[in-house]
């Protein structure tokens, strides 16, 4: 997997930098996550995992090149500002425990036996 920055502004008023970056997964197959890109970035741009966040990330279908956004802010308390909730949670490392499970479905009453 290889990320490349095509382009990176700095935003001084949210304090955070606006990055274009595209990922050839031809080695992974599918589309890497969220967290493994994540890594990429702030190793490219040579800052902490948890200032990194990856808004969003796409494959164009029939290849193996995915094209994304993300922000790398300067601070935690400034991406806990500035980021939407749900962009948070997408990019949080899911603990060992925590793995995704399907829903429980409700269980239907019993019908009572008429004598």
């Amino acid at each position: 997997m290889k990320v490349k920055i095509l382009s990176k502004e700095h935003n001084p008023l949210l304090k955070k930098r606006e990055v274009t970056f595209q990922v050839e997964h031809a080695d992974k197959g599918g589309t890497p996550s969220r967290l493994e890109v994540g890594k990429q970035l702030a190793t490219l741009l040579k800052t902490d995992l948890e200032l990194v966040y990856v808004k969003k990330m796409e494959t164009k279908t029939g290849t193996t090149i995915a094209f994304g956004k993300a922000n790398a802010y300067d601070s935690v308390e400034q991406a806990r500002l500035v980021e939407p909730k749900h962009i948070v949670a997408r990019n949080v490392p899911l603990k060992q425990s925590e793995t995704p499970q399907a829903p429980e479905k409700p269980k239907e009453p019993e019908e009572k036996k008429e004598e």
